[in-house]
């Protein structure tokens, strides 16, 4: 018990919350982001474009079937030697967006293809063009259908970025090691902790999620 008491100290606990704060930023900029170039991603794999929907679908592939570790060791050590050079934050952010675009894509792809063709015809037979009609009827009903594949791979984002740990990101996980590298009976509790604070935020998503999917029903 008193391991306990010592390891959640004051100054280790607001140790913890400032990687706990590094973990959300570079999960709500990597999200945001991922959304974006997910969400434009799919939509060009959904649109059937000559060569370029190949040619994407063929890129997603690549990368959906990568390791996201990798990929943050390509993005941290591999791009200087590309003349490419970027802060631990930026590699991390790169490698989560360049991954979770990839996934989001395939979400969005699917999610529109799961309106009925019905919907796409009667717009366009009312006068809106194929972007208006992906725009204003297609993609309002499409996201609705996609947010349990979308919170659940937002989720995982979150999560993942505990990988980042290993080019020494100042994020959560990276905090609880320096505070139990000083005293391994800090271990458990410090597991512990973190457990907590990746569940309270994961499950503060679900949340949102579930009044999202009820309100938009």
């Amino acid at each position: 018990m008193k391991n306990f008491v010592d390891a959640y100290s004051w100054i280790n606990i607001t140790y913890l919350f400032k990687g706990l704060l590094i973990t959300l930023e570079v999960s709500i900029i990597s999200l945001l982001l991922s959304f974006i170039i997910g969400s434009f991603l799919g939509v060009i794999r959904y649109s059937r474009i000559k060569w370029v929907s190949g040619t994407v679908g063929f890129i997603i592939d690549i990368i959906r079937n990568l390791p996201l570790l990798l990929i943050i060791f390509f993005t941290y050590f591999a791009l200087p030697k590309l003349q490419i050079h970027l802060s631990i934050m930026q590699a991390a952010i790169s490698a989560l967006t360049v991954f979770e675009s990839a996934m989001i894509a395939e979400i969005v792809r699917s999610g529109i293809n799961s309106v009925p063709i019905g919907q796409t015809e009667g717009a366009r037979a009312n006068g809106l063009t194929s972007i208006q009609t992906m725009w204003h009827i297609i993609l309002p009903q499409a996201y609705k259908k996609m947010i349990p594949p979308l919170v659940s791979q937002f989720i995982s984002l979150i999560k993942d970025t505990s990988l980042a740990t290993i080019i020494v990101l100042p994020d959560l996980m990276y905090h609880a090691q320096i505070i139990y590298g000083q005293n391994n009976n800090y271990i458990i509790p410090m597991f512990l902790a973190i457990s907590i604070m990746y569940f309270v935020v994961n499950y503060a998503l679900s949340l949102i999620a579930r009044w999202l999917d009820r309100r938009l029903v």
